[in-house]
């Protein structure tokens, strides 16, 4: 079976639209469990069948890393990684329980929680999708809640492993783009166009989730949307989306105070250009994929443009292929990741140049990434999958990375194998 089967996980949406979250998306959470606990105890009195069903999906992986000087990790959401001489459990497995409730033709509740490891090292399970779609029409989907996101392509359904082909997601294009869910609204219309199907959506809510280390994005305002077309085989889609930002990074906290505690124009120069709280970040992204016969092709693009020096300028990619030889899949592929060297006014104050310059450089990435990997569907729904992956990179390459140390050059090689299930 290939990593197509397991659609239904793929859902989407991001978003927000004013300054305190929105009550649906602090509501709606309650609102699915309460109505699956009612359906489940319904069905149990009168013994009848009610429209909900369970899905379950996971990866059991296993990672090792080769060098000692920056551990692996798979996104940014993830405090800590695998370095050189281990074997790490951590970076890739997960499992996930996703309930979809259909009250009428016109009405679905979806629940889903997953447990991974995420911010503070721990795999306390969180509720990544919890929402109410309601479709007046078979051309329009309205969906309110915590909507999984999708700012770029698949972005959606990275957790699900069985959804796609590789190991983990590309993650010199994924990997810095940690958010996961938001609370907030979308609307999508699906209108036939030739010979193919025009999908149009606009999304927006806020952002509650945490990013190590001590980066929190809770109150983040986003806004955005995507226009895609799909025909036979293929699939087009382009992605804008806004991060209105509600808070400074934790990691330049102290260094801001100190610049606006002198003061001096370049300090508070410096200080301005800093700053975080306020700012917007705006991605823009690309991308196709082929899924035909043998031959599973997938290309994407993207560009971050941030209004604060504390976060660089980005633009990332990948190209992966496979080719299916019964239920044997090799693939290979290729991604990128090179951010823009931010500069400002300088101080005129030695230590501080030097710690604001350590600011700027931490969200600093230029690498690119060789990854080599086989599929085995050998079962309905489950896959094993083997791959290695030649991370090259400079020595100022930071951003992906956690707990670098001196000597650090910004290469490392890394393999992976991973059990995946989808059912």
């Amino acid at each position: 079976m290939s990593s197509r089967s397991a659609c239904y996980y793929v859902g989407a949406a991001n978003g927000r639209a004013v300054a305190k979250p929105l009550a649906i998306g602090r509501m709606m959470p309650r609102l699915v469990f309460c109505l699956c606990l009612l359906a489940s105890g319904r069905s149990g009195a009168d013994n009848k069948a009610l429209p909900l069903t369970l899905h379950y999906f996971g990866t059991a992986g296993l990672a090792h890393s080769g060098s000692g000087q920056a551990e692996f990790v798979r996104d940014l959401s993830q405090p800590d990684g695998v370095k050189s001489g281990q074997w790490s459990a951590t970076v890739d497995s997960l499992a996930g329980l996703q309930a979809n409730l259909t009250v009428n033709d016109q009405l679905e509740i979806v629940g889903q929680g997953v447990s991974r490891y995420h911010f503070g090292g721990t795999y306390l399970p969180e509720l990544t999708w919890a929402y109410a779609k309601y479709s007046p029409r078979p051309e329009l989907d309205l969906r309110g809640g915590r909507l999984g996101v999708d700012f770029y392509m698949r972005a959606d359904s990275r957790l699900v492993g069985y959804s796609y082909l590789p190991v983990r997601p590309a993650v010199d294009y994924y990997g810095g783009l940690p958010y996961q869910y938001i609370d907030g609204l979308d609307g999508t219309v699906k209108l036939p166009m030739g010979k193919g199907i025009l999908r149009a959506k606009l999304f927006g809510g806020y952002s509650p989730e945490k990013i190590p280390p001590a980066w929190d994005v809770s109150g983040a305002l986003v806004l955005g949307g995507n226009l895609g077309y799909q025909w036979d085989s293929w699939q087009l889609r382009f992605s804008y989306t806004q991060i209105q930002h509600a808070r400074d990074l934790a990691r330049i906290q102290e260094l801001l105070a100190a610049l606006r505690g002198i003061p001096r124009p370049e300090t508070q120069a410096a200080a301005d250009a800093l700053t975080v709280q306020d700012t917007i970040s705006r991605h823009y992204s690309l991308g196709m994929t082929y899924d035909k016969g043998p031959w599973q092709v997938e290309l994407m693009v993207s560009g971050a443009v941030h209004e604060t020096a504390s976060l660089q300028d980005n633009f990332a990619g990948y190209l992966l292929a496979g080719y299916r030889v019964g239920a044997v899949t090799p693939y290979a592929g290729l991604s990128w990741s090179q951010a823009a060297t931010n500069t400002i006014g300088r101080t005129k104050i030695p230590l501080l140049d030097a710690a604001v310059a350590k600011a700027i450089g931490a969200s600093h990435s230029n690498q690119h990434t060789f990854m080599l990997g086989l599929r085995w569907d050998f079962y309905r729904g489950m896959d094993a999958k083997i791959q290695w992956d030649t991370v090259l990179g400079s020595p100022d390459s930071v951003f992906l990375v956690r707990g670098e140390q001196p000597g650090w050059n910004g290469q490392t090689d890394v393999l992976s194998a991973t059990l995946d299930f989808a059912y």
